[in-house]
């Protein structure tokens, strides 16, 4: 099992995470940790009310800019954005940032998208909520060609090329990983991806998230199963990655604290999974820092 771990420079606590020294040390600790990549999510304009509120409520700085101080700090740790929404972005915007961070971290980025699903974000944006897996389909397509190399030619829903080239081109192109645990989701990552990664529901969710997450590791060996049946049937024959955040609890620091988690990677790894995502507490530097270190000994160096 791979392991990804959220970098906390998300966190606004003044001095703890939003320095560039901060982030050095961070970045750093986590790769000394064996963690394969370190990941950032995607919240430019959230809604108050949900920013405000208990739960899985967070900041986020623009995931792009952010793992570049990352990169820059490390050496092999992979830079997983996890997830951008692609309908929040013109498509040759989007493709030109992830390209730029490819190519000048020395092809590190894990490039994990999603549809979205907070409804007042898409409108402060001024995206259409309703056509979201339209507008991700297209910036699918778009990206291709443009990473493809040379002239695009596109006439989108909000946008016309009729013959535009964004360079630099990535080689190798940063693999694509799609979010989200409906069957759309599953769908379109078999058919136009490189990786799934799904989410197991949680009752702090919001509904929409509820309904369409995994309901448990039987479900989502169903769903693996007819996603590899996709792929057969489509031909598709290269890498594919299966991601998933980790539900157990996790007693960082303590004895015998990593023992739950290492079972669910098992049951995970038998029906597929590859990947796991685990987000530390995060209430000061340091102690991020030796949960980090603690991970390190007790999970990575366990397997």
């Amino acid at each position: 099992m791979k392991w990804s771990i959220a970098l906390p420079i998300h966190n606004i606590e003044p001095g703890e995470f939003q320095t560039p020294q901060a982030v050095a040390k961070i970045s750093r600790a986590l790769e000394v940790s064996g963690a394969a990549a370190g990941y950032l999510t995607d919240h430019p304009a959230p809604s108050a009310e949900w920013l405000h509120s208990a739960g899985m409520a967070h900041d986020a700085l623009d995931p792009f800019t952010a793992l570049a101080f990352v990169a820059a700090a490390t050496e092999k740790l992979l830079l997983h954005t996890n997830i951008i929404v692609m309908a929040y972005r013109n498509p040759f915007l989007t493709a030109k940032s992830a390209a730029s961070l490819q190519v000048l971290s020395g092809g590190r980025l894990i490039l994990g998208c999603g549809a979205g699903y907070m409804k007042a974000e898409f409108e402060a944006l001024g995206v259409d909520f309703h056509k979201r897996g339209k507008l991700f389909d297209e910036a699918l397509d778009v990206i291709d060609s443009i990473w493809a190399g040379g002239s695009v030619s596109y006439e989108g829903m909000n946008f016309s090329a009729p013959g535009n080239e964004a360079r630099p081109v990535p080689d190798p192109r940063p693999p694509v990983w799609i979010g989200g645990g409906s069957d759309k989701a599953m769908e379109r990552a078999a058919l136009r991806a490189d990786g799934w990664s799904p989410v197991f529901a949680n009752p702090k969710m919001s509904k929409l998230n509820r309904e369409s997450g995994i309901q448990s590791t039987e479900h989502l060996g169903k769903k693996i199963a007819r996603l590899n049946e996709l792929r057969q049937g489509a031909g598709r024959t290269g890498p594919f990655s299966i991601c998933l955040g980790a539900r157990s609890r996790i007693g960082y620091g303590k004895p015998g604290g990593a023992d739950a988690l290492l079972e669910e990677a098992e049951e995970l790894a038998a029906v597929g999974v590859d990947w796991m995502f685990v987000e530390p507490p995060e209430r000061s530097r340091e102690q991020w820092i030796d949960y980090v270190q603690w991970f390190g000994e007790e999970v990575i160096a366990r397997q």
